[in-house]
């Protein structure tokens, strides 16, 4: 397959399972706790920051996010359900 399509075949993947994940989490959210909630949007809110910002490319924002989302990530695993 030549690279354009195989490209293009992956965007439309990728929007397909960025789809598939807005419809799980939003299915998710009425029965995540408060502190869960918060937790969810200031990672979601940092990456997406970062995402918009097009002076750095997807390795650089996924090494950033790893150091800024730990201690939120490590909060929600530590959380009671």
């Amino acid at each position: 397959m030549p690279s354009d399509l195989l490209s293009r075949a992956l965007d439309q993947d990728i929007s397909a399972v960025h789809r598939r994940f807005i419809a799980a989490m939003e299915s998710r959210l009425p029965s995540m706790n408060l502190e869960t909630k918060e937790r969810y949007f200031a990672v979601v809110s940092i990456l997406v920051g970062k995402l918009e910002a097009e002076d750095k490319n997807l390795r650089e924002i996924l090494q950033e996010m790893m150091s800024e989302a730990a201690a939120i990530i490590l909060q929600e695993m530590s959380a009671s359900s």
